[in-house]
């Protein structure tokens, strides 16, 4: 099964990309190499509960079992000793990766309530973009019945643009929802 997404990427992407920054070579041509999905749980040290149902809801989103990310130092101030599970994390490459960005765009940010786009400054100087998503439920796979509590996360997209103008071309032109500024 093709992803209407690359194809999108290849067919249409390629050939405008080139023509805007005047690419002499078609692997000049900045394209997404991964996208990663984080989710900081504070309580999880304490709740094993909540660590459970945050992985399932992840692997339900991603398609892709998450990781659990742990505690590589003690903080007291925190209540956290080095090794307890402090978050999860999963990275997504190739079909699922481009699966996952089309339901992102298409699906599943149009459904935030008062949505007015993205924000186009969220890139970090080489052309790699992350937003925080503040509730899980805007993902139509996610069931409103089987959530415990409302989390956020993170969502890292990376890409081998030079620049965040080549990086904010390429989203914008997959159909990210930039807001005017």
């Amino acid at each position: 099964m093709t992803q209407r997404l690359k194809t999108l990427y290849t067919e249409t992407i390629v050939p405008k990309l080139t023509e805007q920054f005047s690419y002499t070579n078609v692997h000049q041509v900045p394209k997404i190499t991964k996208v990663t999905i984080n989710r900081g749980l504070g309580e999880a040290s304490q709740n094993a509960k909540a660590l459970e149902s945050s992985v399932q809801e992840i692997a339900i989103i991603a398609g892709q079992k998450p990781v659990v990310t742990r505690a590589r130092k003690s903080i007291a101030g925190f209540k956290v000793r080095e090794g307890m599970p402090v978050g999860i994390m999963v990275t997504l490459r190739a079909e699922r990766m481009y699966a996952f960005l089309d339901r992102l765009i298409n699906l599943a940010l149009p459904r935030i309530r008062d949505f007015r786009g993205v924000s186009p400054n969220s890139f970090d100087g080489r052309g790699n973009y992350t937003l925080g998503v503040r509730e899980q439920l805007i993902f139509p796979e996610v069931e409103y019945d089987a959530i415990d509590q409302i989390r956020g996360m993170d969502i890292s997209i990376v890409t081998t643009a030079t620049s965040d103008e080549e990086g904010r071309a390429l989203l914008k032109e997959m159909g990210m929802p930039f807001r005017a500024n």
